[in-house]
């Protein structure tokens, strides 16, 4: 068995910071504090559960979205990914599913009383997870940051238009 040392030159370099030009780009930016932020949330839910299963009993709280599909679609998530999540969520006893009598092909998706619970749960963390990611602004500034994002997020994100504004 043969040992290789590592040396000043085999040694990765690594800097202190990231080159100025990419410092200087607002959409690399966001993207670097976006991956930040995804890390940071996934590393704070526990219980198995993961953010998209935050995203799917919200979306069944608002009760916008009963069958598979639509929520599939209010979320933008692949239709077979959702299969999986949900699957993972009625295990846990958090949602429950039953064949539409009006339409045997459609599956009705209903929250259970545990399902409310955990979404209080996860409301609470990643409310948590924003305080704390968002610590460097102060209330005015996350207001203003978040007003931004969301002008942004209805230009390029359909789904994430607020169904109280209008678009012109």
């Amino acid at each position: 068995m043969t040992t290789t040392q590592t040396t000043s030159e085999t040694a990765p370099r690594f800097t202190e910071r990231f080159p100025a030009e990419l410092v200087s780009s607002t959409i690399v930016l966001l993207k670097r504090l976006g991956m930040a932020a995804k890390e940071q949330t996934i590393g704070a839910f526990d219980d198995g559960l993961h953010p998209y299963h935050h995203a799917i009993l919200a979306v069944l709280d608002e009760g916008s979205c009963e069958t598979q599909g639509a929520i599939a679609d209010a979320l933008g998530y692949d239709k077979g990914q959702l299969v999986g999540l949900l699957d993972e969520l009625e295990d846990a006893g958090l949602v429950s599913r039953q064949r539409d009598q009006a339409d045997r092909r459609r599956q009705i998706v209903q929250m259970t009383p545990a399902g409310r619970k955990m979404l209080d749960k996860l409301r609470r963390l990643s409310a948590g997870v924003e305080d704390d990611f968002l610590a460097a602004l102060s209330d005015k500034e996350r207001e203003q940051f978040h007003a931004l994002l969301l002008k942004l997020a209805e230009h390029h994100l359909p789904h994430c238009r607020l169904q109280s504004r209008t678009t012109t």
